[in-house]
């Protein structure tokens, strides 16, 4: 087979149809492309999908805060961390030195009450919440460059739990599930409201892209019938739009999502990612079970890169690549972000043995 462009390698694995090669994309945490560019393998604010020749490009074009006009107050700060309340009205601290998931620290919406009188009005599809610009140059830089291109957001979970963080979302789910529905069904429709805003005016991406962490470790947030009631209603309208619009749809999640993965299939999703090993999720236990119906990015141990030793590398890869390309439908991609830990070297090596792995005789 003649060497595809970005767009038809990624376009025909998400069908599972033949390609010359498997696909390739990455993320990293911030301070690694910092570190890297210091060293001086990469240059200043050069983009990374150009840099490393990925076949995907994304674009996070919408702002989901409820009070867009919320200045955000700092409340306390120290050498390390500074601690805001932002305009979903949740109280988050964060580190300033490195990369890390935020700390909940408090939250307005704890309930129903606070959800409708001070949330549920301000969530309306106003233009100010899409970055026409940004969208329009990354879809043009992709076009160019011959990369799929997709819109990337947050869907729903992943919303809820920067509203009213995890643990009142959780108990929400249990004690008043109309309230949980009801706020992932509102977000579902505000996206897709604010997509046809955006797609109308400047045109459909290849595909769509959203993050979605459904689980931790060993589990996932909530039991497959509570996804099933509470949560994949909401999936089935973001999700269904873009399927309706003949639009691929990939859904990432960070943690142990296995036993949710019938309903999100059912839900329409094409391809899951990022399939978390050290959370418990086995890429290739996931490609016998249901790799006729999906397909996969992701499920490579980073941990095998903070070695930064090839022969750990090899064995990872070599343990993975070979059954997951049977299909056609897989993408090369870490189980989770690249730290800086990871060797600018180290990670060269990956993609050359990973492709070359990859690439179909």
């Amino acid at each position: 087979m003649e060497e595809l462009t970005g767009v038809e390698r990624i376009t025909n694995i998400l069908k599972r149809h033949p390609v010359d090669r498997i696909g390739f994309f990455e993320h990293f945490w911030s301070d690694t492309q910092r570190v890297w560019t210091e060293q001086g393998h990469i240059q200043l604010g050069e983009n990374l999908a150009d840099h490393f020749d990925f076949d995907m490009e994304l674009s996070w074009a919408f702002d989901m805060t409820a009070d867009l006009d919320y200045e955000p107050e700092v409340l306390a700060e120290t050498e390390e961390t500074i601690t805001r309340r932002n305009g979903n009205y949740a109280t988050l601290k964060t580190h300033k030195l490195h990369d890390a998931t935020p700390e909940h620290i408090d939250f307005l919406v704890k309930e129903r009450g606070p959800w409708e009188e001070f949330i549920k009005p301000l969530l309306l599809p106003e233009r100010r919440r899409i970055n026409f610009a940004a969208y329009r140059e990354a879809k043009e830089r992709a076009r160019k460059a011959g990369r799929f291109f997709a819109w990337s957001g947050v869907n729903v979970f992943e919303i809820l739990k920067d509203v009213a963080g995890h643990e009142y979302m959780l108990m929400g789910m249990a004690l008043d599930p109309d309230w949980v529905l009801d706020m992932a069904m509102t977000y579902a429709q505000l996206t897709v409201d604010l997509q046809e805003i955006l797609f109308a005016e400047e045109g459909w991406p290849d595909g769509i892209w959203y993050y979605e962490d459904m689980g931790f470790k060993q589990h996932p947030f909530m039991s497959p019938k509570m996804y099933m009631s509470l949560i994949q209603p909401a999936h089935v309208l973001s999700v269904g739009f873009a399927k309706a619009n003949h639009k691929p749809v990939i859904m990432h999640s960070c943690g142990y999502i296995e036993p949710l993965l019938p309903g999100m299939i059912e839900a329409g999703i094409d391809c899951l990612q990022v399939i978390e090993v050290k959370a418990g999720m086995d890429l290739l236990k996931l490609y016998r079970e249901f790799g006729e119906a999906i397909s996969f990015m992701g499920g490579i141990d980073v941990r095998k890169l903070y070695t930064n030793d090839p022969a750990e590398i090899d064995a990872e890869l070599e343990a993975k690549i070979p059954t997951v390309m049977k299909n056609f439908g897989y993408v090369l991609h870490s189980d989770h972000s690249i730290p800086n830990t990871v060797n600018y070297q180290t990670f060269q090596y990956y993609i050359e043995k990973g492709l070359s792995l990859g690439t179909y005789k």
